[in-house]
């Protein structure tokens, strides 16, 4: 490996000296400025693995030389030995807070020089070495947790598939509603980690169905009292069947389940929650849910048309749903279009 090491002093004879002292160490090539303002712009467009600066130059002295080298976060752990007067005890301590690494005495010896540069070169390369392999440490693991939320999220679909199968509802449904979702929450300018949580979480609200008989939900007509008390329960299966994962997307999806049909105004089911009590992914998904459900055809009704759809829900902001989820859905009527063509029904 050969180091590359950054030489800046006024002094020509000091220049040609340390130059020479670099190239019999045998590892090492320099290269050199007696300008320090010229030295300072190079440093900030190349990398250098040590930095040798004398203090006292015009212009621009050593220690501010270091003091603008260091406001550079790439620049912040390279190795800077400067050169000082023996006498100069003061500069040192400034030198220090200003982000030396080591110092040089006039006159310099030439063992120590080649030393001392050599100790540092060794200990920023092994520095070097540690951070690439925490960066390389950290790709794996973001690769692995990928990997993981990858897998997380195929079974979280195939498990709210397995409603499905017992649901005229269609794959399709669970898709659109979970984007229309997401776009709530982004318009909503919810932390973009929460809108993803609930992209995924969302597939879950309606995983409680699989309790329901068949005589229910299934059936085409409208329910009775004693039938819809039945079909209600469904909410509260989805959170038992969800509730007390370690996994925060299950987490989520089992307070969806739970809470999706509850209403703004606390006429909902199953705990009668309204405003803010609802948890904000349950006034969301209600929204996403019901446009998508009410424009929908199934065995059992024709689908709405877009605007007879879009008159309900904002007919019903404040009543059924949180006005501003209602809001932020209309807000983003073409993406909501997109949504519903990108996920449209098989014939």
């Amino acid at each position: 490996m050969t180091y590359q090491v950054l030489i800046v002093d006024d002094a020509e004879i000091n220049l040609v000296l340390f130059q020479a002292l670099i190239k019999r160490m045998g590892n090492s090539e320099s290269i050199t400025f007696s300008d320090a303002v010229q030295g300072l712009a190079w440093a900030k467009e190349h990398d250098f693995d040590l930095l040798i600066v004398d203090y006292m130059m015009p212009g621009l002295d050593g220690i501010e030389f270091i003091a603008q080298l260091r406001a550079m976060p790439e620049k912040q752990n390279s190795p800077v030995l400067m050169i000082t007067a023996n006498d100069q005890k003061q500069v040192r301590y400034r030198a220090l807070d200003a982000g030396a690494t080591d110092f040089l005495n006039k006159p310099v010896d030439k063992v120590e020089f080649m030393a001392r540069a050599n100790n540092m070169l060794q200990l920023g390369a092994s520095r070097k070495a540690l951070a690439d392999r925490a960066a390389w440490l950290a790709q794996e693991v973001k690769k692995a947790t990928a990997e993981i939320v990858s897998r997380e999220r195929e079974t979280v679909f195939r498990l709210s598939r397995a409603a499905e199968y017992r649901d005229p509802e269609t794959g399709a449904h669970i898709l659109r509603m979970a984007h229309y979702s997401e776009l709530i929450a982004r318009a909503l300018d919810l932390p973009k980690a929460m809108q993803e949580l609930l992209l995924e979480a969302a597939p879950m609200h309606d995983i409680g169905k699989v309790g329901i008989p068949d005589n229910i939900l299934l059936k085409p007509g409208r329910l009775t009292p004693a039938e819809f008390e039945i079909m209600k329960q469904h909410a509260a299966f989805g959170f038992e069947i969800l509730q007390g994962s370690l996994s925060r997307v299950l987490q989520a999806g089992a307070a969806i389940a739970r809470d999706h049909h509850e209403r703004f105004d606390g006429s909902g089911y199953p705990n009668g929650l309204a405003g803010s009590q609802i948890p904000i992914f349950a006034r969301i998904v209600a929204v996403a849910d019901v446009f998508d459900a009410l424009t929908s055809e199934r065995p059992y009704k024709k689908a709405w048309t877009l605007e007879r759809a879009s008159e309900h829900i904002k007919a019903s902001a404040a009543t059924h749903f949180d006005p501003q989820c209602v809001d932020a859905f209309f807000a983003r009527w073409d993406e909501v279009l997109d949504i519903r063509q990108r996920f449209s029904d098989e014939p």
